[in-house]
């Protein structure tokens, strides 16, 4: 991850309506937004910003490009990312939810390839407070500091960044890996980044009702992280049987269901939230029991400092 205040950011689709609404605000924000990509839209400008039909045409405008931020529809979504990495942009976020799982895999396979780090889809995007802003975050519930925050969810990802904010616990990074059935980037890479990170003391991992993701990030966690990790998982008093949540988490659910023999590896059933928090509890991780105790948690692993092994 190489991502600066100055960092160069394109938007593609930034005529769809949350294209434009965001692009707004991350212009507003301070991100260095250069240039707009919507077919058919080529020679306009939208928020002062100038609109390309390709992707080609805007670096020949702008120069080379840092990160390309997604918002097209999504059986646009992965062609997007194609004609982005085919450009050299090796930073991709991809905000559109609901991207074809089929498409995902072929874009999974290239980016692994060509060394492009993918977030999303279904992704509310990165912020780094008081410096970049790349996707839909409310900038007003982030600042500056210590802790870093990782999640699945996005709305719930604010919630907690304004409870931390109002404890005077401010954030290093915010992201969300995305909720679609397959994503770009996972758990695990996301916690080795802001273990090295030097901007971060602390992190906050979100997880959710669904699939394998967090009992994957507990065991890494035990495993090669140094830093202290806070843990939340949403969705336990969700009611049994009930399809809830992400496409991914419904895609795993119903994998889960009509393959008896697959269980967590807590040995708790998945698509329940104790298969996350017995992984997190058995790597001895603190988990909080609502977003209001995070807070208390980070103030603890905080003054604790970094685990010892």
């Amino acid at each position: 991850m190489n991502l600066k205040p100055d960092s160069k950011v394109l938007v593609q689709g930034i005529t769809e309506p949350l294209g434009s609404i965001h692009a707004a605000r991350m212009k507003a924000g301070g991100t260095n937004v250069v240039a707009g990509v919507s077919p058919g839209h080529g020679s306009e400008k939208l928020h002062d910003i100038p609109v390309f039909d390709l992707i080609e045409q805007a670096l020949s405008a702008v120069g080379q490009v840092d990160v390309s931020v997604i918002f097209s529809a999504p059986f646009e979504a992965c062609d997007c990312a194609f004609e982005a990495i085919a450009a050299g942009i090796r930073q991709i976020i991809i905000i559109t939810e609901g991207v074809p799982p089929l498409d995902m895999v072929r874009l999974v396979r290239k980016a692994e390839a060509t060394e492009t780090l993918i977030v999303g889809p279904g992704t509310p995007g990165i912020i780094i407070p008081g410096k970049l802003l790349l996707g839909t975050h409310p900038a007003d519930f982030y600042t500056k500091g210590p802790v870093g925050l990782l999640g699945r969810s996005g709305t719930l990802t604010y919630e907690i960044a304004l409870e931390l904010t109002n404890a005077g616990l401010g954030q290093s990074i915010a992201l969300g890996i995305g909720g679609d059935a397959i994503v770009g980037s996972s758990f695990p890479q996301w916690l080795q980044i802001l273990d090295e990170d030097d901007h971060t003391e602390v992190i906050v991992l979100v997880g959710e009702i669904g699939g394998f993701s967090e009992e994957a990030a507990a065991k890494y966690i035990s495993e090669a992280i140094d830093k202290p990790v806070i843990a939340y998982v949403a969705g336990r008093h969700a009611p049994k049987g009930k399809r809830l949540g992400h496409a991914g988490n419904l895609i795993a659910a119903q994998i889960s269901a009509g393959n008896p023999d697959k269980v967590s590896p807590s040995g708790a059933d998945p698509e329940t939230a104790q298969s996350k928090i017995s992984a997190f509890k058995q790597a001895k991780i603190p988990v909080a029991d609502r977003p209001s105790q995070i807070p208390e948690l980070v103030k603890k692993a905080l003054k604790h400092g970094v685990k010892k092994k």
